[in-house]
């Protein structure tokens, strides 16, 4: 970022890590610093920087992470899962040397609290998200209550798609009542509350299995991000998609906390920058192709929908007190309340 504000701001944010670093450090020795550092990093998703967010997060942290330290830092990706589903890979980050991108799959196992940041309909816009994700009083007491639990460090929060669209292969859906008698892919129990306020069903299904789904018809719709729709080529089996901004679609950079104290403080930092600068690239990215993405799907024959004003209030009211409900009985209340009152400062903040 070339202004003194963006300057500023990334010095805010590595700062703040820094700090966190140094609260939990553990009086680690420095590592291998006059050769090479090899580290392991997985995620989701294909090889593809222009269909899959989080690889080109991956790819852009990693050739950064190489430049700041002259080749020191070695980064070796794993796409697609290849070191293990998302439980497997929170484990290996908690007790190895390890960075891993996961999703509320993954670090809900670990830290459920997280997943009071994907209430539905709670952010207005991106830079609202943005906001809550870098400068929150929530996300402040998420980093330092995840690396007191898991040992490990949540670094920051990865925008891997947008927000999420509904989608299905019965009807245009413009209000909740057009859910009525649907079926829906559910990512977890959360989705499936969602699906209930509305008066459709909801059954939990991999992600690997949803095409299939979709097509035998065990499912009527889901939802995802554009991008997890081009993907998935999810457009050949759904015809109607509605952008309903449900939730801001997020994945988490972790490291191990054992390995990142125990760098020098210069290497630690280039870790910091270099995270935080391939995120805003990654933000960018995604932000500036939603339209493409989204015009993608539609020249494929599906028919998309953006509900006014008054739908969304109707999906608001109807959707989140029931996904809230289905929280507070699984994480202290006290997550709900900072999550809520974050987001409504973000918005206020960046209100349109």
């Amino acid at each position: 970022m070339g202004s003194k504000l963006g300057k500023v701001i990334i010095f805010l944010f590595v700062l703040s890590l820094l700090n966190l670093s140094l609260l939990f450090a553990g009086g680690q020795g420095e590592e291998g610093t006059e050769g090479k550092i090899s580290i392991k990093m997985s995620y989701n998703g294909p090889a593809d920087e222009e269909k899959n967010a989080v690889h080109y997060f991956a790819s852009h942290f990693k050739n950064i992470l190489a430049e700041k330290t002259d080749g020191q830092i070695v980064v070796v990706l794993y796409p697609d899962s290849q070191l293990g589903d998302e439980e497997q890979r929170i484990e290996m980050v908690m007790n190895d040397p390890f960075i891993n991108v996961a999703s509320y799959a993954g670090v809900g196992t670990v830290f459920p609290e997280l997943f009071a940041a994907n209430i539905p309909f709670m952010f207005d816009n991106y830079a609202a998200g943005n906001w809550f994700f870098d400068n929150s009083e929530f996300w402040k007491k998420a980093q330092t209550e995840f690396k007191a639990r898991t040992g490990a460090e949540l670094v920051c929060a990865v925008e891997e798609g947008g927000f999420l669209a509904f989608t299905n292969s019965k009807r245009p859906i413009r209000s909740p009542r057009d859910f009525k008698g649907l079926t829906f892919r559910a990512m977890d129990d959360s989705q499936v509350a969602l699906y209930k306020s509305f008066g459709a069903s909801g059954t939990p299904i991999p992600w690997t299995e949803v095409y299939t789904a979709l097509q035998t018809g065990v499912a009527d719709g889901q939802m995802n991000p554009p991008m997890y729709i081009i993907i998935g080529s999810l457009y050949e089996v759904q015809d109607y998609m509605t952008l309903a901004n449900i939730q801001y679609s997020m994945q988490y950079l972790t490291i191990n906390g054992e390995w990142i104290d125990s760098l020098s403080p210069e290497l630690r930092l280039a870790v910091y920058e270099a995270a935080y600068e391939a995120n805003q690239l990654t933000r960018e990215d995604v932000e500036s192709r939603v339209e493409e993405r989204t015009r993608f799907i539609a020249d494929q024959g599906v028919e998309v929908y953006a509900p006014n004003q008054e739908e969304m209030k109707q999906f608001r009211e109807l959707g989140q007190p029931s996904f809230i409900e289905w929280l507070r009985g699984r994480i202290d209340e006290q997550w709900v309340d900072l999550a809520i009152s974050s987001a409504e400062e973000a918005n206020k903040r960046f209100g349109q």
